[in-house]
């Protein structure tokens, strides 16, 4: 909903088609540009690149694979299935995933690996902040969803009393169980560093803070 003079009202659509798309393009650059500085991705996506490096896959097609599995695991929490949200959850990673795999490419190709690492870690952590001011943005407008923010979305509202730290910390769980598992197994890990630990503490405030800060206008559409 959009705060007015006289209360609530929906979102135009050019409104929501110009949130949407921005929230899909901060999101996608600032996973792309997380996994390309390799000091640290949010959970989910650090867990993606460790899967596309052991089993040697596009982290593209990764982060489909890990969508139909959210979508899965959305379906148990709220015990039906919600087919115009699981349909939102397919068109959203059609083109999400596709456009992280090159946004890292373009980062690799700018060279920030060459970097120095103080400057890398400042722009992983960058990436980090983009992505909750994404999640931020398409969370209020609650109309195409990733599955993983889907989840939250269900954690936070439906099981947490709008808690959005211990909705994302419970969503972090499932990556982090994937990462410590094939870290033993393959005895090498990627995308956790700094910045994991920064988004594994921070991300639930940031997206708090965005609510309120970035386009705060914009309200929850529950």
């Amino acid at each position: 909903m959009i705060t007015t003079q006289d209360g609530l009202r929906k979102p135009t659509t050019l409104e929501t088609i110009f949130y949407f798309s921005l929230s899909l393009f901060i999101n996608a650059i600032g996973n792309g540009l997380t996994v390309a500085a390799n000091m640290g991705s949010s959970m989910w996506t650090a867990s993606a690149a460790n899967i596309a490096l052991d089993f040697n896959f596009s982290i593209s097609w990764v982060l489909i694979f890990y969508g139909a599995i959210q979508i899965l695991i959305n379906i148990a929490l709220i015990r039906r299935f919600d087919w115009p949200s699981i349909l939102g959850n397919i068109i959203f990673i059609s083109f999400f995933a596709p456009f992280v795999g090159l946004f890292k490419q373009f980062f690799l190709t700018l060279g920030i690996s060459n970097l120095p690492l103080t400057v890398v870690i400042a722009l992983d952590i960058l990436g980090i902040v983009m992505i909750a001011i994404a999640i931020s943005i398409y969370q209020r407008l609650n109309l195409i969803l990733h599955p993983i923010d889907e989840m939250t979305n269900i954690l936070r509202f439906q099981y947490f009393n709008s808690n959005a730290n211990l909705a994302q910390w419970v969503n972090f769980s499932v990556p982090a169980i994937v990462i410590l598992i094939l870290g033993l197994i393959y005895q090498q890990v990627v995308a956790v560093n700094i910045g994991t630990a920064f988004a594994l503490l921070f991300q639930g405030t940031l997206i708090n803070s965005a609510d309120r800060f970035i386009f705060p206008r914009l309200k929850h559409r529950l």
